[in-house]
């Protein structure tokens, strides 16, 4: 990635939806350089998607923990099961006490409760530690 690359995914993470027109006067390209440069990144996997960013609260996904998964086995093949949640936004392998961290997003503290029960059916979890989100300061996208 050169210099030019950096600067259109830091504006395409900031607004993706942005036009090749406008992305293109921003870094000194012309529309069509800037698509076929945005092709590129996308064929290479630096960009893997485009998404919409959508406010939790707005949707009535309100509360967010982190749940740190202890287990009494190897997690590394239970992707699927963890997938299979929905209230779970991300799921990681980690190393530490625990094995696997989740972000879960629910409407209410009684949902968030619901979603561990189902972590406890999967095999191999043998208890959690969940820390819920009282307010964030910031999130961010990645630094290039």
């Amino acid at each position: 990635m050169d210099d030019i690359d950096r600067a259109l995914v830091l504006r395409l993470q900031q607004d993706a939806g942005q036009s090749y027109a406008a992305l293109g006067t921003a870094v000194g390209l012309s529309a069509g350089a800037t698509h076929e440069r945005v092709r590129k990144l996308r064929e290479r996997g630096v960009i893997r998607r485009t998404t919409v960013d959508v406010d939790p609260e707005a949707v009535g996904s309100g509360v967010l923990a982190y749940v740190m998964v202890d287990s009494n086995a190897w997690m590394g093949e239970s992707g699927a099961d963890f997938a299979a949640i929905p209230e779970i936004q991300e799921a990681h392998i980690i190393a530490g006490s625990a094995s696997v961290l989740v972000k879960v997003r629910t409407a209410s503290t009684g949902q968030l409760q619901d979603v561990l029960r189902r972590l406890y059916a999967i095999d191999g979890v043998s208890g959690t530690h969940a820390t819920v989100v009282l307010d964030t300061f910031f999130e961010r996208p990645l630094p290039l």
